[in-house]
């Protein structure tokens, strides 16, 4: 156990399942009082039940309305007091080619994956913010889930590329802001690849008044290969949340599960350097390439 996290809280959205749930397992392992979001009830009350016994708030939160973030921050300011680490987790997946997402697609995933980080940043950040002032010795750390899809850009999943690459764009400026005013809060971006959560299944849980239309081609493809991959993932959640905890303890702001995957980056970037067109991204796989387009062609596009 880590004597330095004895007795801090940490607040995790999203943490009725995947990397939420192990990133709190860790916690409680390092004596941290613990507060869990998710907007899933059953999920978060088995998870809940788990950690029986210990300092737990648990909370059903929609991370994406700021009013019930709101009331999370302030449950955590009278429970706790401000927290120590925020883990700005939760998160939903929808792909397909970009033109054919409707409104309710944008709003959903935008409204998860991106204004959920937003209302924890803008909540608790001057909390954290306030009690590095009255204390020397406090620190606090901020880590947002982004996405390897927050660093490169693959086809048929616009919305959920255009949502990660904001979360890496808040959390790289956060780190800058919060440089220039402490050295007592950190933040930090996590950028997993393909890892066996329930993100795929992210549908499950989304809100009826942002219902989805009837799936396309496009949208049944990315489903399919997003399940695949996703479920052949060989880093599991366990693993991640352990290098979660090993880039606070360090001070490491970005988090890759699959550091191979960083070619793509550097390829993105070499593109973007010497203004070069966007990068074929199955030019190692051009089979793979070949049966989604065959795939598309075969409903019209």
């Amino acid at each position: 156990m880590s004597k330095s996290h004895q007795g801090k809280t940490a607040v995790i959205t999203g943490a009725g399942s995947g990397f939420g749930l192990e990133v709190a397992r860790l916690a409680a392992a390092r004596g941290m009082n613990l507060v869990l979001c998710d907007v899933q009830a059953d999920a978060l009350e088995k998870a809940a039940a788990e950690f029986d016994g210990l300092p737990v708030l648990a909370q059903r939160v929609d991370v994406s309305k700021a009013a019930e973030m709101e009331a999370l921050a302030a449950a955590v300011k009278q429970r706790f007091g401000a927290p120590h680490f925020v883990f700005n987790n939760a998160g939903v997946g929808s792909g397909g080619l970009v033109w054919e997402n409707t409104l309710a697609d944008w709003e959903w995933v935008l409204g998860v994956n991106l204004m959920g980080v937003v209302h924890g940043v803008r909540l608790f950040t001057p909390m954290m913010l306030e009690a590095a002032a009255a204390d020397p010795a406090y620190q606090g750390h901020i880590v947002n889930t982004a996405s390897m899809a927050g660093m490169v850009n693959a086809p048929n999943m616009g919305v959920y590329n255009v949502s990660k690459h904001a979360v890496v764009a808040l959390s790289e400026t956060l780190y800058q802001d919060l440089a220039l005013v402490t050295q007592q809060v950190h933040a930090a971006v996590l950028c997993p690849f393909f890892v066996p959560t329930g993100i795929a299944q992210s549908h499950r849980n989304r809100p009826g008044e942002l219902a989805a239309a009837k799936p396309t081609k496009s949208q049944l493809v990315s489903q399919a290969m997003s399940d695949k991959a996703v479920s052949a993932g060989k880093v599991t959640a366990a693993e991640v949340a352990a290098m979660v905890f090993a880039a606070v303890d360090s001070g490491q702001f970005y988090i890759f599960s699959h550091p191979k995957s960083l070619a793509g980056v550097q390829v993105r970037m070499e593109d973007v350097m010497q203004l070069r067109n966007p990068s074929d991204p199955f030019k190692d796989k051009p089979e793979l390439g070949a049966q989604i387009a065959a795939l598309l062609k075969s409903a019209g596009g």
